[in-house]
């Protein structure tokens, strides 16, 4: 066990039972820290010198540098619900990110930095998806500006070598007919769309419903982003009303995965549409939504959401090797 390995572990564990989001941030900050220490034993007064570690994470990577488990992590796995262990399994096999935003719209940072930051915690592939023409608040891309981003994109990847890629997407505003904001060749020229409201979030339901099923059922659409929009911190908003079971049969039967959106503010959708979805036979997609690299951390919760009802990584596109990403959506359930 490495010492990144240990400290994300303890996160992990820390996020099951409820623990403070800054607590288990510290455990995260730490985990970046040590992802340049050199293999071998470290004593925890050297790793106290690295940005962001303490006394309580510097025993922890001190001990697992020699290969130990170390105990605070042996004292969480033997107080913590055995389940806990099939959803760190998932979170370990995560191989990339379906939902993340960079500057261009209303990301805080350049591309190469979510690049690299997705790249550092293990993943395979990541998917580049700034807003969209509409959503002018985001500074959503126009079809010129996606076309330019679309070569920055393949700039990126030319440096990133062969055991990452960064996948062109776009997260596509859900117009009131259905339809998708954005130039239909233009999205066929996209690895990943997903698609979101962001208006008239509190339509009545039978607009509502229709509008979503138009957008899943549009080949071009591959994730249904944050499909309630609810807000749960701070003032709150209630999450839009629709036919579940409609949407969501749309879903299974389109290919289009149902976002696990991992945002502490959303974590959409809810319990019991998720379970829902899940019953109904959907795809799934963990992603964090991030808009900073330090919140690609986040993803580790949707992925113990997943392990409370039962998901296994076939039925999580975000566990995928990038081949089956790109060419297994469709394919039968």
């Amino acid at each position: 066990m490495t010492p990144a390995e240990a400290l994300r572990r303890i996160a992990f564990l820390l996020e099951w039972r409820g623990a403070s989001p800054y607590r288990v941030r510290a455990f995260h900050t730490a985990a970046d820290a040590v992802r340049d220490l050199p293999p071998g034993p470290v004593e925890a007064a050297q790793a106290t010198r690295l940005h962001g570690v303490g006394p309580v994470t510097a025993e922890v990577i001190a001990q697992a540098s020699t290969g130990a488990v170390p105990n605070y992590l042996a004292r969480l796995q033997a107080e913590t619900d055995p389940a806990a262990g099939a959803g760190w399994q998932l979170a370990a096999a995560s191989t990339g990110d379906c939902h993340l935003h960079s500057d261009w719209s209303d990301g805080g940072s350049p591309i190469e930095d979510m690049a690299d930051a997705a790249r550092a915690l293990g993943h395979q592939w990541a998917v580049l998806t700034d807003h969209s023409p509409r959503l002018t608040i985001a500074h959503g891309l126009s079809t010129e500006r996606l076309e330019s981003q679309l070569e920055a994109v393949a700039a990126v990847n030319s440096r990133m070598g062969p055991a990452f890629r960064l996948l062109t997407g776009i997260e596509c505003d859900i117009l009131d007919d259905g339809s998708l904001d954005q130039d239909e060749d233009l999205l066929g020229r996209l690895d990943i769309v997903v698609a979101s409201v962001h208006s008239k979030l509190r339509s009545e339901r039978e607009p509502m419903t229709a509008r979503l099923l138009a957008a899943v059922r549009n080949p071009h659409a591959d994730v249904l982003g944050h499909c309630t929009g609810r807000i749960i911190t701070g003032r709150g908003r209630p999450q839009s009303r629709f036919d579940a079971e409609a949407v969501f049969a749309a879903c299974a039967e389109a290919g289009t995965a149902v976002e696990i959106n991992c945002r502490p503010e959303r974590r959409d959708p809810p319990d019991d549409l998720l379970a829902q979805a899940a019953a109904a036979g959907c795809l799934f997609a963990v992603d964090t939504d991030a808009h900073a690299p330090e919140q690609l951390h986040w993803q580790s919760t949707g992925y113990a959401r997943a392990a409370r009802i039962g998901l296994g990584p076939d039925r999580l596109i975000t566990t995928w090797p990038l081949d089956r990403l790109l060419t297994g959506r469709s394919s039968p359930r």
